[in-house]
This record gives structure tokens, C-alpha cells and sequence, in this order.
């Protein structure tokens, strides 16, 4: 897989989709090859996206949310709220802050990228500025409250997997993610006020323009803020994250149709098919508005999301047969046993959950497989099962939407309209989780003891004089 997405999509462009099909075939033969029938390597990849199945249903529900909440002007109206509040070079750290707000409130990356990081996106277009580093503002804050808020699912399940339990976790989690967190802001402070020192005031043309453009389509009033403070409340009250969007989705068509005057047809099609500006002002509309408005309104809707399910697919149509024949298991055996050191420790536990998710593609796998491999080494030498827990979100939650073929990846790349690899540089939060586990594990320092490891070892050498 490493080969064929690195020559065939990296250097010759090919679809991700091809390659990993490609790695399919061959994982599939090995399967074959070392016993296992042709119904076994099927039902291991039914069983597979039968996992994953509430996270693609969650995901073709943030499409609805995004399409309806636009027809229904919430999007427009935040869209409108920020270009009147947000300043061209405050954008990036903007962006940054408020999904970091969002995603420890809800504890869901996805929800936040969808709703507030839509927003921010949109704000960003029309204030002219670079779209990479606002995508990977939105990013880094998304994943930010996903990665520590005890509302994450991530968060609650790393704990678990590894031995430990979720406050000591979580404050763990701390060491790495509020020095990352800190050095984020600063850089988007920094390029915020680099990019204003070179292009001033290009933006305000555009921005009157915009704000004018959608007080004519829209019918804007503080009412239309009630589906996101539902889907929030919701979150926050610890409710199903797929009802509460399809919630909201439902409250987004109605805010179409009773404050917009869209006609039903007009308002469901955008929930499932994705919104349009024909929808408010007839066929000629794109040559009516600004094209600013049309990369904010033309987005979203269920439809939209299938060409992420279809790369999943394709994805675990590779992973599948790969763990069945055992061979993901027989490398990371041989991780695990050249370990010698507490930075090694540190440092093969990062390695592996790499592996895994950029093998697996599945977020999930990439806690479980790890978390479980390497408790043992763990308490062999001396170490708090919460070092465990906290490297595998260093290395696996936060970094799974900077690999272009996950399911994370695919939708902050679709929801935010930036590539995987575009917005990688800036999604800092993202991969400075791995730089600072790796600082303490050279340190010493933030590397937690196994508690009452004493007392065992008094133990052990009474029953070993006995």
C-alpha cells in the first residue's frame, strides 16, 4: 500500500481509490495464500464496515446538517456574523479558538469541522485569505475537544482499551495537547499578522459586497442560531450524536421553508443533495452573485458524502484481508520485542498506532490493537498504563484525519473543501502530540510511574526469599 500510494497517487496522481484496491488484491492473495477461503476474507470485510457503520451514518448526517443549514441561512447567518466581526488577520486564530470551543463542548470533531468550521471556511472566502491554514485551524480545534473533552467517544474509549480510566487519562492527555495547543495559537497569530502586514485591505470591497449579497437572498434573525444551540445542548446533555443531527437537519429545512420561503421540494433536495443558489433566485442565479456566494451556499447535503463512503469501502476492502492472514500482527510482534528503553517504549508505541490507522484506516483499531499489545511492556518497566493510553490519542486520534484515505481525513477534506495534504502543515495541533511524547519519553519528564510499584517490588522479593 505504502508503494502503490506513494508512486501511483503521490508521484502519477492516480485515485486513492485505485491504489488501495491495488493493495487489496495483494493483501487478499496473501490471505488466500496462508489458508484462509475467499468467504472468510468477505465476511471479515462486511464485519468491518459493520463496525465503522454508525460513524458513516454520523457522517452522511453532518451532510444533511451542512445542506440544510444552509437553505435555512444558520450557515449564511454565522457566515455574516463573522465577516462583520472577524478581521482578516485574526481569521486563522479565529477559526482555531472557536472550533477548539465547539469540540470540547460536543466532544465530536466531525460535528464541529461540520457547523463552525463550515462557517469559518466560508468567512475565509470571502475575506480573500489563504484556505490551507483556516482548514487547518479548523482542524487543529476540532480535534483539540475530541481529544480531550469526556465527551469524546476517542477520549472515553483509549482508556478503556489500555487498562486505565478516564480523568487520570484526560489529565495525562494535558502534557501534550495544552503545550500543542499554545504553540497552535501562536502560530496562527503569528501568520495572521504576516499575512495582514502583506495584503491590508483587498477583503473589504468583497466583504461589503458579501454582506449585502446575503441580506438579499436570506432572511437573517437570530432565530435561525436554535438548530446548532439544539445540536450543542444535545451533545453537551450526552444524547445520540446520530438522532441529534438528523434533529437538526429536520429544523434546518423548517427554518427553509417558514423563514426563507424555500418550497419543501427545494428544502429536502438541499438536505439530501446538497443546497444551490437556483434554489433562491431561479437558473441565472450564479451570474446574478458574486462566485464568493456560490462556494458558501453550493455545498452539503447527503449525497455529497458517498464518495467518503466509497474510499471507506475501499479501504477496509485492503485492511481486512491483511489482518485476517495475521500479517499487521506478525510486524507489530517484532515492534514490540525490540524494545529496550522507556524512549523506545514511547517511541514503538507511536510507530504501531501509525501503522495501524494509516493501514487500517479505522480511528478506532489504532486504540485497540496498540492499547492492548503493549500493556505488558508497559508494567515491565515500571510505567502507568495512562502513558499508554495518552500516546495511542497522541498518535492515532489526532493524526487519523491527517492521512488522506481515512474516514477522518476524507471528511474534513469534503466538509471543508481542502485537501488531506493541503491543510496538513497547519493542522499543528494534529501532529505536535507526537513531538512532545517523544520530548518527554527522552526527558523523563510527564512520564507517569506505575503507582504502588514499591510495594510490588517488596513483595515479589519476600515470596522470591519464601
Amino acid at each position: 500500500m505504502a508503494g502503490a500510494l506513494s508512486i501511483g497517487y503521490g508521484r502519477f496522481g492516480l485515485r486513492i481509490e485505485a491504489m488501495l484496491l491495488v493493495s487489496a488484491a495483494v493483501s487478499t492473495g496473501v490471505a488466500l495464500f496462508c489458508g484462509h477461503s475467499w468467504e472468510a476474507i468477505l465476511q471479515s470485510i462486511v464485519d468491518r464496515f459493520a463496525r465503522a457503520l454508525p460513524a458513516v451514518l454520523v457522517l452522511i448526517a453532518v451532510g444533511a446538517v451542512i445542506g440544510s443549514w444552509i437553505v435555512g441561512g444558520t450557515i449564511p447567518l454565522l457566515v455574516s456574523y463573522g465577516l462583520q466581526i472577524i478581521e482578516p488577520q485574526s481569521i486563522f486564530l479565529t477559526a482555531f479558538i472557536a472550533s477548539s470551543v465547539v469540540s470540547l463542548c460536543t466532544g465530536t470533531s466531525w460535528g464541529s469541522a461540520g457547523t463552525i468550521g463550515v462557517a469559518m471556511m466560508g468567512v475565509a472566502i470571502n475575506l480573500d485569505v489563504p484556505l490551507a491554514p483556516v482548514a487547518g485551524a479548523v482542524v487543529s480545534g476540532a480535534y483539540f475537544g475530541d481529544k480531550i473533552s469526556p465527551l469524546s467517544d476517542t477520549t472515553n474509549f483509549a482508556p478503556a482499551v489500555c487498562g486505565t480510566t478516564l480523568y487520570p487519562h484526560i489529565r495525562h492527555l494535558l502534557y501534550t495537547t495544552v503545550p500543542g495547543f499554545v504553540l497552535s495559537a501562536i502560530v496562527f497569530a503569528v501568520y495572521g499578522m504576516m499575512h495582514h502586514a502583506t495584503d491590508t485591505d483587498v477583503a473589504s470591497p468583497r466583504v461589503i459586497e458579501t454582506l449585502a449579497q446575503l441580506d438579499q437572498i436570506f432572511r437573517l434573525n437570530p432565530i435561525l442560531l436554535l438548530p446548532p444551540a439544539l445540536v450543542l445542548f444535545g451533545a453537551i446533555r450526552g444524547l445520540p450524536a446520530l438522532p441529534l443531527m438528523l434533529g437538526g437537519s429536520v429544523l434546518g429545512v423548517i427554518n427553509a421553508i417558514l423563514l426563507q420561503g424555500v418550497p419543501l421540494r427545494h428544502a429536502l433536495n438541499a438536505m439530501f443533495d446538497g443546497a444551490n443558489l437556483a434554489m433562491f433566485a431561479g437558473p441565472n442565479s450564479p451570474e446574478i452573485y458574486a462566485p464568493e456566494i456560490g462556494k458558501l451556499i453550493e455545498r452539503g447535503g447527503m449525497i455529497g458524502m458517498m464518495p467518503t463512503v466509497l474510499l471507506i469501502l475501499c479501504a477496509f476492502a485492503f485492511a481486512s484481508p491483511l489482518t485476517l492472514s495475521g500479517a499487521l500482527g506478525r510486524v507489530l510482534e517484532t515492534l514490540v520485542k525490540s524494545v529496550r528503553t522507556v524512549f523506545g517504549l514511547i517511541s514503538a508505541t507511536i510507530t504501531t498506532t501509525l501503522l495501524v490507522v494509516a493501514t487500517t484506516a479505522d480511528g478506532k483499531l489504532a486504540l485497540l490493537i496498540p492499547g492492548e499489545l503493549f500493556q505488558d511492556a508497559y508494567r515491565r518497566h515500571g510505567l502507568h498504563l495512562k502513558n499508554l493510553s495518552r500516546t495511542v490519542e497522541d498518535a492515532g486520534t489526532i493524526i487519523e484525519p491527517l492521512i488522506p484515505w481515512t474516514s477522518a481525513g476524507l471528511f474534513m477534506a469534503m466538509t471543508l473543501g481542502v485537501p488531506t495534504l493541503e491543510y496538513l502543515p497547519w493542522a499543528v495541533l494534529c501532529y505536535t502530540g507526537i513531538l512532545f511524547a517523544l520530548l518527554y519519553a527522552a526527558t523523563g519528564f510527564g512520564i507517569a510511574k506505575a503507582e504502588g510499584e514499591p510495594a510490588l517490588k517488596k513483595l515479589k522479593t519476600e515470596k522470591l526469599k519464601s
